[in-house]
């Protein structure tokens, strides 16, 4: 993180540590901020992007996973893919012999939660003063965020989602082991307004996420009552943040009001993704 906030500061004067290098980026699930994220930073950061989508390789026709890491691994110095089940990346790590860097899968969106980070800590100087709350589904991007959060010492991260949608066990008892040695606690909580009291910083995600369309209608029912409002803002801390990982349903999720408000730190938080992910990949590709 404090490598991240240093090269948002440089940006166009830092040195080149991937000059010479070529990263394969795959899209087995369209993108518009990570796939033009990761591209700019393999780019400033003196590398070669290969964009690859699944129906362009042999992935598409059958080839296995792991015959594709074992194949790009001895053409590029490093891979990254946006995929489905989170079984598929943990098949191409471990075929691969280059680092592997998970852009998104169902389980987790680790660089999302990179972003995320440096900008709650842009925002604010001492991490165990703050609670951090997510209001919606417990999915890949609320994962990734109590994880995180819990290795960044966030004082107290609260989830407040329907019954049914909780972020999964494993996950939940991670974050609860990590804050174990960093401090903090974690809470998972159905009432939404106590997830946003006194919050710091207030978190949402899109109810109906990509392969979610034909639970679309469901999932809005379910989730009614978990948006970040301007009512809900007044439930918060004075200070308090709003942050969404895009795209936004304005309406759905969150009123326009709040996410183009003067509290949205929304365009930092995707702006971040680009510097966050230059740190990550600086520091996987350096040896």
């Amino acid at each position: 993180m404090n490598r991240a906030i240093e090269l948002k500061k440089i940006r166009r004067s830092h040195a080149q540590p991937l000059s010479g290098k070529s990263v394969a980026l795959i899209f087995e699930k369209p993108s518009t901020r990570t796939r033009v994220s990761f591209e700019v930073a393999v780019r400033e950061l003196g590398g070669h992007p290969l964009i690859l989508r699944a129906d362009e390789l042999q992935l598409g026709r059958g080839e296995t996973v792991e015959d594709t890491g074992a194949v790009l691994s001895r053409y590029v110095d490093a891979i990254a893919i946006r995929t489905f089940g989170h079984d598929r990346l943990e098949q191409l790590a471990e075929a691969s012999s280059v680092p592997v860097i998970n852009m998104l899968s169902d389980t987790e969106h680790p660089c999302q939660a990179l972003a995320d980070v440096m900008t709650v800590l842009e925002r604010f100087s001492n991490p165990m003063d703050l609670k951090v709350s997510y209001l919606g589904d417990g999915n890949n991007v609320c994962h990734s965020l109590l994880l995180a959060g819990a290795k960044a010492g966030f004082g107290q991260m609260c989830v407040g989602c329907p019954p049914g949608f909780e972020p999964i066990e494993p996950v939940v008892e991670l974050a609860r082991s990590i804050t174990s040695a960093t401090g903090g606690s974690i809470q998972i909580t159905h009432d939404a307004d106590e997830a946003a009291a006194g919050a710091h910083v207030l978190y949402t995600d899109v109810w109906t996420s990509m392969g979610q369309e034909e639970e679309s209608k469901a999932r809005r029912l379910a989730f009614a009552g978990y948006e970040v409002t301007q009512g809900r803002m007044k439930l918060a801390s004075e200070d308090a943040i709003v942050m969404h990982c895009l795209p936004a349903h304005r309406g759905e999720e969150i009123e326009a009001e709040v996410i183009d408000g003067s509290s949205s730190a929304v365009w930092d938080q995707a702006e971040n993704r680009l510097h966050a992910q230059k740190a990550l990949l600086e520091w996987l590709c350096q040896a």
